[in-house]
């Protein structure tokens, strides 16, 4: 039977993702690997994660991958960067680009090695404009943060799948399901609790890959959707960025 992966946010560990897919989970082509996001910002090489992962694409595996809050941050300050003429030859950041370098766009653009968001190759924002917000399986609704379940359609509402942190789970308007996410890093038992427990209504599977130094954090998990295992790959990179 085929495999079905869930992989949270990966944020420039490319060392980590790569012994995570070829010591770990080993995909076979016929498995589906569910990404949840942010792939890029704090780790040393979003590049990186970006090029394995259209290897993965090129090589014929199935992958599914959706947009995170890094991928949207990256994308607009890269818009508003192309707006921004300046004056007299020089151009000051933007509002967006100062804020996400906060958060570690300053990190994802040294991986680039570009100066500014208008030098990152056109191919890789292409890449992430063509993310997906959500996938659904018979079981479960993937998203990267989370649905507004104060709307009466969830779905209609595709940046709280981006951004949103705190939400109650109205599993009746989503037939059923429960919510897999990312974007909050939670510690390695309470993930153990969701995905055991058929009681959560979501499973939280972001374990701060980029924290190195924290109990409980600072590892890339999996989950396998068929077997509702996961593994565990502890951080393989290494990381200047301060988590704030």
């Amino acid at each position: 039977m085929a495999k079905k992966w869930v992989i949270p946010d990966i944020h420039g560990c490319v060392r980590t993702l790569k012994f995570l897919i070829e010591q770990q989970i080993k995909p076979e082509v016929g498995d589906e690997l569910f990404f949840l996001g942010d792939y890029i910002d704090r780790g040393p090489d979003s590049k990186g994660v970006i090029d394995y992962i259209m290897g993965l694409q090129e090589a014929g595996h199935n992958l599914k991958l959706l947009m995170g809050n890094h991928e949207d941050y990256c994308i607009r300050a890269y818009e508003e960067d192309l707006k921004n003429k300046g004056f007299m030859g020089f151009r000051s950041k933007t509002k967006i680009q100062k804020e996400w370098e906060v958060y570690g766009g300053k990190e994802a653009l040294e991986s680039f090695e570009a100066d500014s968001p208008r030098d990152i190759p056109p191919k890789y924002i292409d890449w992430m404009r063509k993310l997906q917000y959500y996938a659904v399986t018979d079981d479960f609704v993937i998203v990267h943060a989370g649905l507004n379940f104060k709307e009466d359609d969830p779905f209609s509402d595709t940046r709280s799948m981006l951004w949103i942190r705190d939400y109650q789970v109205d599993k009746s308007k989503i037939r059923g399901r429960r919510v897999i996410h990312g974007h909050v890093p939670v510690n390695l038992e309470f993930i153990d609790t969701c995905v055991r427990e058929n009681g959560y209504k979501f499973i939280d599977l972001d374990n701060g890959v980029y924290f190195d130094n924290r109990s409980g954090y600072g590892n890339l998990v999996a989950l396998e959707l068929t077997e509702m295992r996961y593994v565990v790959q502890s951080l393989m990179d290494e990381i200047t960025f301060k988590a704030r």
